[in-house]
């Protein structure tokens, strides 16, 4: 009869426990130096040699070699060869170990029945009970209160050992009972050391091999030795020959690396049209979807690893070549942010009635990376950009560079407005007709300017009238809303004041406070729009506060869109890196 591997190769002496050395030194030590307490919690996750170690420290207590001085393979090891090794780790009756399934004993009749059976004493002189309960966080609150005497003063020689998978059930129902108990948390076994075990069984049981199958099985069993020998047993009875990657996905039933290298070339080449005959590729081979968004997360990890410079780990050798290959094609940067949108997207897949739409939408923002903008990327392009000091010869700070043509530079014709709209700005047959009731041109615009404090520059009065240019300000708006939204924006709250000496003073309407404020910081772009417009340089001034007061003040109502408006007002002026760029890149700004 065969012998699944998972029995025929489980460890035999607490050297044989693989990934568990910090517990097979305790409890070796415990045992070689007569400190063996009378009462361990084994913890951890399924697979990894609880049971084996409480059967081991069981052997090793009872075994017959050691009680007679005979050799063993270490101080504190059992022989495993003894009759009382051999009952004990096959699971046999024996009269000192008793192994109890607390999934189907959890009640206090159990507990009760345990706690008398423990009062006697072991088959013969200088041997120990031990009471193995598997499934230990099973038991209830009544069976651990019956137990809780025993536990603190057990009988001479009886030893109790817990194995549990969650042991934080066993805090929340009794936790008296976890200050009476030595515990012991066993770790995942890691995949390398699983595959190298895979290999030394394979060997042992004259199968061919390959390593990629033993990695890719490795990975499968998610940290249990027990699942992974459960497996490579599955595999060896799927058909004849050697152990193969093919055969192991297709036993598991899962994704081929040719699958995994379509997706990097959508992604890299930025098809996105490709997601959909993709998924639904996979849909038509019947794939789990929720099984191939996990292995995306050792994808992109390798990918990640690659572009970094390390070793892309955690795939098959074959996929970590072309992973090598194909990472130059991916900015570190692109990749976490595609593992921080798969982890996002991971429990919506597994708990969506439609995987297949939040996989594809994920798959579709993967594709358009190239569409998305880094914010702290802009801010420092901004930063770099923005007009610096030049520095004297004293090492102060000089003048900053102009951009527009010097005042002292030879009048030139206009430039040819960018856009359509200006063109009805200039008129040069005729002018446009001021609005019904406004006045006329007087001297009193020129008057109004030393109520202003605008910079010298060009003259524009030979062009036209503050009245004109009032009566078409709200194409000047529409003309400056295709090309710069956000100055439009302030532009909507002002209205010609007066044109004189080169300058046009806006005066602010509405919001005039937040609006005022906007015009001060935007100046300098906002006379290269209005230049731009306008078809000849221009300097904008605001209406002085002394101007301004003199207004009676008009109430006005609060309302949302207002409130929303100065609240992102004030965030620009608390950030003035996000101001530089909202400005410089003409971004809305939301909340």
């Amino acid at each position: 009869m065969h012998l699944a591997l998972a029995r025929k190769y489980r460890p035999r002496a607490f050297a044989d426990l693989i990934g568990q050395e910090h517990v097979a030194r305790a409890l070796r030590g415990a045992v070689a130096q007569g400190r063996v307490a009378h009462g361990y919690l084994l913890c951890g996750p399924r697979g990894v040699g609880k049971t084996t170690a409480a059967r081991i420290l069981a052997m090793a207590l009872n075994c017959e070699t050691r009680s007679r001085g005979g050799v063993t393979p270490a101080p504190g090891e059992p022989c495993g060869e003894c009759p009382s090794c051999e009952r004990i780790w096959s699971g046999g009756a024996s009269l000192d170990v008793v192994e109890i399934d607390a999934a189907s004993n959890r009640g206090v009749d159990d507990a009760r029945d345990l706690r008398e059976r423990a009062m006697y004493a072991a088959s013969a002189e200088g041997r120990y009970k031990v009471y193995i309960v598997d499934e230990a966080h099973m038991l209830t609150r009544e069976a651990w209160n019956a137990l809780l005497k025993i536990l603190e003063e057990p009988p001479p020689r009886v030893i109790f050992v817990f194995a549990t998978t969650e042991p934080q059930k066993i805090s929340n129902t009794a936790a008296p009972v976890m200050s009476r108990l030595q515990r012991f948390d066993f770790r995942r076994v890691g995949p390398h050391a699983i595959a190298e075990r895979l290999a030394y069984v394979a060997a042992a049981e004259h199968l061919a091999a390959e390593g990629d199958a033993c990695t890719l099985i490795a990975r499968v069993a998610d940290g249990g030795m027990r699942d992974a020998l459960s497996v490579l047993d599955q595999v060896t009875a799927f058909g004849e020959g050697p152990v193969t990657t093919a055969r192991v996905r297709e036993l598991l039933g899962l994704v081929s690396d040719d699958v995994y290298v379509e997706l990097l070339d959508i992604v890299a080449n930025r098809r996105a049209e490709a997601v959909f005959p993709y998924v639904a590729t996979l849909v038509e081979a019947g794939v789990d979807l929720v099984a191939f968004a996990d292995g995306l997360g050792d994808l992109w990890r390798a990918v990640l690893a690659a572009s970094l410079g390390g070793a892309p780990d955690g795939v098959s050798a074959a996929l970590g070549a072309i992973i090598r290959e194909r990472a130059p094609a991916l900015a570190p940067g692109d990749t976490l942010r595609i593992l921080r949108a798969l982890g996002e997207a991971e429990e919506p897949i597994r708990r969506s009635g439609n995987p297949r739409l939040v996989l594809e939408t994920l798959l579709v923002r993967w594709a358009l990376l190239d569409r998305t903008v880094d914010i702290a990327e802009l801010l420092r392009e901004e930063r770099t950009d923005a007009p610096t000091h030049r520095r004297t010869e004293e090492g102060g700070p000089g003048p900053t560079p102009e951009r527009r043509a010097p005042a002292s530079a030879p009048a030139a014709a206009p430039r040819p407005p960018s856009r359509p709209q200006a063109r009805t700005l200039e008129d040069s047959g005729a002018r446009p007709a001021a609005p019904a009731g406004s006045a006329p041109a007087s001297t009193g615009d020129a008057a109004a300017a030393p109520h202003s404090s605008v910079p010298g520059g060009e003259p524009l009065t030979g062009l036209f009238t503050v009245e004109a240019l009032r009566a078409r300000w709200a194409d000047v708006v529409t003309a400056a809303r295709a090309e710069k939204p956000v100055l439009a924006s302030i532009l909507e709250d002002t209205e010609p004041e007066s044109l004189g000496g080169g300058a046009l003073v806006l005066r602010v309407i509405g919001r005039s406070a937040m609006t005022a404020e906007g015009l001060s910081r935007s100046r300098q772009r906002l006379e290269e729009l209005l230049g731009r417009l306008l078809g000849a340089p221009v300097r904008v001034g605001t209406q002085s506060a002394a101007a301004a007061a003199a207004r009676p003040a008009t109430a006005e109502r609060v309302t949302a869109d207002g409130a929303r408006t100065e609240r992102t007002r004030a965030l620009r002026e608390k950030h003035p890196a996000l101001d530089q760029a909202v400005d410089a890149l003409d971004l809305e700004l939301l909340e």
